[in-house]
């Protein structure tokens, strides 16, 4: 018992890190034009991301206190232990992790591109659209300077659910004609938005995945999201975020050398997530089951 507690409190200090100040600028009614999106586009809340729980291949010693945190349908208690039953997932939940687990293959098989240098964040506001942090940071550029960018560069997003947050008039621009209905067609393991939603499909496969995968999931995305802002138009100095001018060759440089690393930081997840969340379905029912590979969960707000 003492090793299960002092491993759900060293998860929770460090996700604090990241809920105690989200909870507090709550609290005062201030955002974060960062860090807030994680809590915000991702449904995943404070407590559940704080709660700790064992990998699917760990038991825990039987007591009333695990009892109570650590309940069905993913725990049963036998023999004086608590142990997983994947064979109890309900039918619906399992269905959406066979999806999760089809997007995740199909995505790691693919080959990455490196070539969009964070243009999607700059067709959000393309023309004035949209300036959805306009209230606490200023544009970067002047909004002709701006769109003139925006017109010089090819804009190759594959992320349909950055895509479907372009102004009107820059979704032509994009080289790729991307739906929701195909949308994980084009996924593919350079983007930062693809490797960012690691996060959502680890938390969609909680608890049976355990915390100690989602949180390098949750810290990925938590350096993927401060990538995708520092090379965005906003200018957000004030928060203590540096740009990556990526209106200049320097910064497009800096931003694919680092969008690159992050990359290889996410398929080393990514194939963990496929490994363990595989084991887990084959273990609830067979291989036979696991192969699916379309997911259908709904569209989130941007915040």
């Amino acid at each position: 018992m003492a090793e299960w507690r002092a491993r759900a409190a060293a998860h929770l200090e460090r996700v604090e890190a990241f809920t105690r100040p989200r909870r507090e600028r709550r609290a005062r009614g201030a955002s974060h034009p960062v860090y807030d999106f994680l809590f915000q586009y991702y449904s995943y809340s404070a407590g559940k991301l704080e709660t700790w729980h064992p990998g699917p291949h760990e038991w825990l010693e039987d007591s009333p206190e695990a009892r109570a945190r650590f309940t069905a349908p993913a725990y049963v208690a036998a023999n004086g232990l608590l142990v997983r039953t994947p064979g109890a997932m309900p039918a619906a939940e399992r269905a959406t992790l066979v999806d999760v687990l089809g997007v995740l293959r199909a995505t790691h098989e693919r080959p990455a591109h490196f070539g969009c240098y964070g243009m999607h964040e700059w067709a959000m506001v393309y023309g004035g659209h949209d300036l959805r942090h306009a209230r606490v940071a200023p544009l970067r550029l002047p909004q002709p300077q701006l769109d003139a960018f925006v017109e010089s560069r090819p804009v190759v997003c594959t992320h349909f659910d950055a895509f479907r947050f372009f102004a009107p008039a820059a979704k032509p621009l994009n080289r790729l004609p991307l739906r929701w209905d195909t949308r994980h067609d084009t996924e593919q393991p350079g983007c930062i938005h693809a490797n960012m939603d690691l996060y959502r499909w680890a938390y969609t496969s909680m608890p049976w995945i355990g915390s100690d995968l989602l949180w390098p999931c949750f810290a990925l995305a938590v350096a993927l999201r401060l990538l995708d802002m520092e090379a965005g138009p906003y200018d957000l100095r004030a928060f203590g975020v540096e740009p990556v001018p990526v209106e200049t060759p320097e910064g497009r440089a800096e931003y694919q050398r680092r969008q690159r690393a992050l990359s290889a930081r996410a398929q080393w997840l990514r194939g963990a997530l496929i490994e363990t969340l595989g084991a887990v379905l084959s273990a609830g029912a067979g291989d036979g089951d696991a192969s699916a590979n379309s997911v259908t969960p709904p569209l989130p707000r941007r915040p």
